[in-house]
Parts: C-alpha cells; sequence; structure tokens
C-alpha cells in the first residue's frame, strides 16, 4: 500500500469486543483508500459496521487489528503506534460531522466555529475572520450572530459543517449528516460536501444508510456484517 497517495488507507483492519464466548467482532479484515478531493461513502443499514469503522478511522476507536493511514502517518498497526500524538493528529488532520449537528447552544454561530480554531491555538481576531470567512461562503453571513435555536436544521448542518472544516483538515468524518433533514435539505448538503472536496482537496468520507443521498458519491462501499463486501 503506497500510504502517501491516499488521505486515508485502511488495510485489513478489525475491531473486536469482548472476550471468549462475548467475543463480537464489529468490523472485520476492512480495506478502503480515499483520495484527496474524493467524496466516498460507507453505505449500510444500522448495525452493519460503519460508523465503527468511521471512529476507527477518526482516532476514536482502536482497532484490534489492521493498519490506518492518514495523510501518510501511520497511526494504528494492530493497535496504536507508540509515540502518536491522536489528540494532535486529531485536531490537525481531522474534521468531524455528526448527525446532530451537535453545536454548543450558548454559543453564536460564528463563536461555535472560532472555538475548534481557538483550540488549535490560532489567536481570536484570526478565529474570528476565519470563521466569518468560512460562514460566509456558506451563505451563512446573516447569520453569525444568531445561537443554534435560531437556526433551520440545514443551517445548523452548515455551521456544525463549518466548523469541522476550520482547521483546513485533510480528512472529513461524516457520520449520517443528513439522517436529521428533510429530503431536499439532505440533499443540499451532501451536494455542498461534494463541491467542498474538490475545492479543498479534502477527502470526504461518509456514512450513510439513506439510498437516497448516494448521488455525487465518486465511490461507495458497501458495509454488511462489520465487512466491506464491495
Amino acid at each position: 500500500m503506497d500510504k502517501n497517495r491516499y488521505a486515508i488507507a485502511v488495510e485489513k483492519l478489525t475491531k473486536m469486543y469482548g472476550n471468549g464466548e462475548t467475543e463480537v467482532t464489529a468490523i472485520a479484515d476492512a480495506t478502503l483508500q480515499v483520495q484527496p478531493g474524493e467524496l466516498v461513502a460507507l453505505l449500510g443499514p444500522s448495525g452493519s459496521g460503519k460508523t465503527t469503522l468511521l471512529t476507527c478511522i477518526g482516532l476514536i476507536n482502536e482497532p484490534t487489528r489492521g493498519k490506518v493511514v492518514i495523510d501518510g502517518i501511520t497511526v494504528a498497526d494492530d493497535g496504536w503506534k507508540n509515540g502518536i500524538d491522536l489528540k494532535r493528529l486529531r485536531r490537525e488532520k481531522l474534521g468531524f460531522i455528526f448527525q446532530a449537528h451537535n453545536l454548543i447552544p450558548f454559543l453564536t454561530a460564528q463563536e461555535n466555529v472560532m472555538i475548534a480554531l481557538e483550540i488549535n491555538h490560532l489567536s481570536k481576531n484570526e478565529a474570528k475572520n476565519r470563521a466569518i470567512d468560512l460562514l460566509t461562503s456558506l451563505n451563512l453571513g446573516h447569520r453569525l450572530n444568531n445561537f443554534p435555536s435560531a437556526l433551520s436544521g440545514g443551517e445548523a448542518q452548515r455551521v456544525a459543517i463549518a466548523r469541522a472544516l476550520a482547521n483546513k483538515p485533510k480528512v472529513i468524518l461524516a457520520d449520517e449528516p443528513t439522517a436529521a433533514l428533510d429530503t431536499d435539505n439532505g440533499k443540499n448538503v451532501m451536494a455542498l460536501l461534494k463541491k467542498l472536496a474538490v475545492e479543498n482537496r479534502s477527502a470526504i468520507l461518509v456514512v450513510t444508510h439513506d439510498h437516497r443521498m448516494v448521488e455525487g458519491f465518486d465511490r461507495i462501499f458497501q458495509v454488511s456484517d462489520g465487512r466491506i463486501v464491495d
């Protein structure tokens, strides 16, 4: 596997829970690659292992076996690699989008994006300017000072996307990002992710069970009973 060619490279990844008679294999020998600028789907029913695979790639869930390479850095090889600063890599290399927007309710749209930048040590002024630019580019310039409760579902999810993009990550991981949206808003979000993948040269990996949302993906991996079957 040429680890430098891909933003995401996973080889024979297995994740198991429990021991002995209670042992469960959530993911078995999963192999996939995503290049910069690609929008790729993990498609399958609930309980198929999609989110487990995403959390292993997202440096949240330690794989039992197999290899994970993010932007040329081997982070897991039969367990986490020694000396890898997972928190720093998550901050610098990864952006996360979830089913629920998970915005902080007492912060404005602008402040929700700024906090991701300030955690990564940008000055308040730099964070403010970056947040304004991002939100404006996502047609939310008129919502900068609105709290999440005043936003529509589609607007709140776009703020969450701006937050995920804040630190210019090489990899964006999205777990059912359209599940809480109606069809039109969901398709708008997927079209936006496709546009961002191309413009920012980010690798975007999306977990979904909704076949209505797969238009425009560069590739689709089918996940069934913990295995990639495509």
